[in-house]
């Protein structure tokens, strides 16, 4: 069984990181960033002692896995959402991350719901993301604005804490989209800034632009997996890093693979999840589901567990996002959090993976 922890209210160089553009001085030799290759540390626990790590340069302190919400409103539905809600809540768990196209915004609505029958608001971290919604796409200011009103009537709150742009919108210009959240954020209605879905070119462009005043990024979704790994591994790992964004990557279960449960043709159902697992049953695949079944014996978890702990353990990360279609599903995703791989395992996970794009 999972250690379930009672949950309780929470609130590189200078081109990489931007600092020394526009005769800016170099910073104090104690503000250098680390290096990249230090992970991302446990940063403590609240006071019921539920670990907590900080989102950036942040005040946004939350439990080392973030609850995916994609799947509310889609193939889960409302009744099965608030029992997931529930179960994660009560474990501990802080934070959850939707999107205003998930499901057509019916994923916020059942976030939204929950918060509000269960007055437990001021517990969470909502994050959501804008950008795709057909009523208002990109990211030109009318439709950030018009995108995070609607946002906001859906979760039923006042306020979003962490707003992410969903996608680069190389139609707008990048000081206009963070002028707009520059006064969301002075309104009250958003906390902070992260994006989503872009490249190390674009974060450095934001970077320097903050340096005039602008919102910074304070996060950064990306998708990063034993299963994917050289996107992020690349420059926009160093960037971010450089940057002090906290690292929060999606697919981290990789469409379920990681969990273990699809170790053959005969095990796909026909679901979108069944035909992305699908594309991992290969060799290499399955070399990273037998390091991990030995992993998981040795250290008495799920498969699941031990690949998250493993996304835990990467240079820049804070949390994984994953998402649970069952209840159940949670206990693997909190058990994640107590789960330390020792250097031998993530140097075999790390060899067998091989950087799969």
């Amino acid at each position: 069984m999972p250690h379930l922890w009672r949950s309780s209210s929470t609130r590189g160089s200078s081109l990489l990181s931007g600092e020394g553009v526009g005769g800016d001085t170099a910073p104090h030799p104690e503000q250098r960033v680390p290096h990249p290759s230090f992970p991302t540390p446990v940063q403590g626990a609240d006071a019921d002692g539920v670990p907590r790590r900080r989102i950036g340069d942040s005040e946004l302190s939350v439990f080392p896995v973030v609850l995916g919400g994609s799947v509310f409103g889609w193939t889960v539905d409302p009744d099965t959402t608030t029992d997931i809600l529930d179960r994660f809540h009560d474990a501990g768990g802080n934070m959850v991350d939707t999107a205003d196209s998930y499901a057509g915004g019916r994923s916020e609505i059942l976030i939204g719901n929950w918060m509000r029958k269960r007055g437990n608001r001021d517990d969470m971290v909502v994050a959501t993301k804008i950008g795709r919604h057909p009523d208002y796409p990109g990211l030109g200011s009318v439709s950030i604005i018009r995108a995070v009103e609607a946002a906001l009537e859906r979760l039923q709150t006042d306020h979003i804490d962490l707003l992410s742009f969903h996608d680069d919108d190389p139609s707008v210009p990048l000081a206009d989209s963070l002028g707009t959240v520059d006064w969301l954020i002075e309104s009250g209605k958003v906390r902070y800034l992260g994006t989503s879905n872009t490249t190390p070119e674009r974060l450095m462009e934001a970077r320097i632009l903050s340096a005039s005043g602008f919102t910074q990024f304070v996060a950064l979704e990306t998708h990063y997996s034993l299963m994917h790994r050289e996107p992020y591994e690349s420059t926009l790992a160093l960037v971010a890093t450089a940057q002090h964004l906290g690292v929060l990557p999606y697919f981290a279960l990789a469409n379920g693979f990681l969990t273990g449960r699809y170790r053959s043709r005969s095990d796909l159902d026909p679901s979108t999840r069944g035909s992305r697992a699908a594309t991992h049953l290969h060799r290499r695949g399955l070399r990273v589901l037998h390091v991990l079944d030995e992993i998981a014996a040795e250290n008495r978890c799920s498969v699941a567990s031990a690949a998250l702990a493993w996304a835990m353990s990467r240079p820049g990360v804070v949390a994984p996002i994953a998402s649970a279609s069952q209840p159940a599903h949670v206990d693997s995703l909190i058990a994640a959090a107590d789960v330390r791989l020792s250097r031998g395992q993530i140097l075999e996970l790390d060899r067998v993976s091989g950087r799969l794009r």
